[in-house]
């Protein structure tokens, strides 16, 4: 489903260049449960955005779902990621003033030519699928008096409208206490097995790290063999350019 080859990405802060990702090379196939994992720093939420289609100043080959991302115009590449990824970021990005089934119908809002949606359906479907996450009782509640564990099921219940086929997470338990915590992972975990949704996740979390079934390590821009989950105690040389896989 993903294939990057060769991707760099440097970032220049006052004339000094600072070489992110290092020719990263990666296979993520249709129906994977993948963390990526990696100090801070380490180019792991980079990597992420540049899958999702968020980050195009790249050098490289980036295909997902057998598109490459570099043929498709800013039109195109907007209704790609409406129609087929899901984004969940650690900060819920709920806006305030709308109620909870709103807010989870928002991307019908974006949606243009036969994939928009009237109102009404789209906040038919945004109920469905609050009731998916367990929410149903929230659909006319604002996000302020939820709590994080609600409101970052509202945030997965958004990135579901669509039915996407890749689900991309950034931290996505990183507010939340380890029972909230698992609850989210037990989700996680019926959207990649009952319902087949491609999970990747950039996360410091153990908790969902082994919970997942292939662990990639990102160390100093690179994808690295043995540096183990996490890479706090590696050093950012530039060693190492294979992929690690840990089986939950």
């Amino acid at each position: 489903m993903i294939r990057l080859r060769g991707v760099r990405k440097s970032y220049t802060t006052n004339k000094v260049v600072n070489e992110v990702l290092k020719g990263v090379d990666l296979d993520i196939e249709t129906g994977e449960f993948v963390a990526i994992v990696g100090r801070s720093g380490s180019g792991k939420t980079t990597l992420l955005n540049i899958v999702g289609a968020l980050d195009s100043a790249y050098e490289g080959s980036v295909a997902v779902g057998g598109k490459e991302l570099r043929s498709l115009s800013d039109v195109q590449i907007s209704q790609y990621r409406n129609q087929n990824i899901g984004f969940i970021f650690q900060s819920f990005h709920l806006l305030e003033h709308m109620t909870c089934v709103e807010n989870v119908a928002l991307p019908a809002l974006f949606a243009r030519g036969s994939d928009a949606m009237d109102r009404a359906a789209a906040l038919t479907r945004a109920e469905a699928v609050m009731a998916e996450v367990g929410l149903s009782d929230k659909c006319d509640a604002l996000p302020n008096t939820l709590s994080g564990g609600q409101k970052q099921r509202v945030a997965i219940a958004r990135a579901l409208f669509n039915k996407p086929k890749l689900m991309i997470c950034d931290e996505p338990t990183g507010n939340l206490d380890v029972t909230t915590a698992r609850a989210i992972l037990e989700l996680f975990r019926v959207l990649n097995e009952e319902q087949g949704i491609t999970l990747v996740i950039v996360t410091h979390d153990r908790l969902i790290s082994s919970a997942c079934k292939r662990v990639v390590n990102i160390a100093g821009g690179r994808i690295v063999e043995g540096a183990g989950e996490f890479s706090d105690s590696d050093s950012d040389s530039d060693s190492g350019s294979e992929r690690t896989e840990h089986t939950a």
